[in-house]
């Protein structure tokens, strides 16, 4: 089993869904992650907060395996963003993004946290995951989220991150937009010659795709009666994918396809109540029972 260090936001959320409607959760991208992770590993998160963000916030993490020397703590507000989805949770509508704090973040890796060999760079400027990945050492297995913004507006700063990564996690638009290709399987291909060996593509409802040098597979996504925010799924996704990486020996294609179904199952979850309230009451033995379901739905027999 080894650590995983996971740089991203700590925010506070607020939204509304056609099955209710929250203020001021706990969220952040980082956030998602790192709760998801801890389920496999140790996880070392390096954020910033503000001095609103207090004790109760912290519960959040409060008995997790979730190291939180990194997440700096400075006069101001914490990230707040505001949304509203649509009535088939498909699309949404930002009302408001208030970076706060977030603005002026400038990652510091305490030293226990440099030789750390699983690295995630969450959704942050492209600028900023090289500067990580210049304080990290020698790391084992590298994987970056990125999103439309960063890709339009820093595409060369971006270009350098992926020829430092060795997988990416983006969406199905993220990566038509990156790669210029409608067709996701000549997207994947432009995606991978820009340097990283393994990208995931997230589909939504639809499930995940992921590619790598030797091909394709796909897992659908679980089939539930009960959704009521999708806020954070896709972060949360990475964290079990990441973190069932870093709990094994090796990363081997066996395992890469089981920590994509861990983190489908992690997913799963962490849509069918508000914010981080699924997650945060999720048991082992849950997770276990839905991993083995994912494994009879997409099971079957050969001719």
């Amino acid at each position: 089993m080894h650590p995983i260090l996971t740089v991203g936001s700590v925010a506070f959320d607020s939204l509304k869904t056609p099955f209710g409607e929250r203020s001021r959760i706990v969220g952040g991208a980082a956030t998602y992650f790192s709760v998801a992770a801890s389920f496999f590993t140790d996880v070392r998160l390096v954020a910033v907060v503000g001095e609103d963000f207090g004790e109760t916030e912290m519960e959040v993490f409060g008995g997790r395996r979730v190291d939180l020397a990194g997440l700096q703590r400075v006069d101001g507000e914490t990230f707040r963003w505001k949304g509203e989805y649509s009535s088939d949770l498909n699309s949404r509508e930002t009302i408001y993004t208030h970076l706060n704090v977030f603005e002026s973040f400038q990652p510091t890796l305490p030293e226990s946290y440099r030789p750390t060999p699983f690295v995630f760079l969450a959704n942050i400027h492209p600028a900023l995951q090289l500067d990580v990945l210049d304080q990290v050492e020698a790391p084992r297995f590298v994987a970056s989220d990125t999103m439309n913004f960063w890709i339009e507006g820093t595409p060369d700063e971006l270009r350098k991150v992926l020829t430092r990564v060795d997988a990416l996690v983006i969406n199905d638009e993220e990566a038509r937009q990156l790669s210029g290709e409608a067709n996701l399987v000549k997207a994947a291909r432009a995606i991978q010659g820009m340097g990283p060996k393994l990208l995931i593509i997230k589909r939504g409802e639809y499930g995940v795709l992921m590619t790598r040098e030797e091909g394709f597979f796909a897992a659908p996504a679980m089939p539930l009666e009960d959704v009521a925010d999708p806020t954070g799924a896709g972060d949360t996704f990475a964290g079990g994918f990441m973190g069932y990486l870093a709990s094994a020996d090796e990363v081997t294609e066996a395992v890469v396809i089981r920590a994509i179904i861990a983190g489908s199952a992690l997913a799963s979850f962490a849509v069918e109540d508000f914010g981080l309230d699924r997650l945060l009451r999720l048991t082992p033995e849950e997770l276990q029972s839905r991993f083995d379901y994912f494994k009879r739905l997409t099971h079957f027999e050969a001719l």
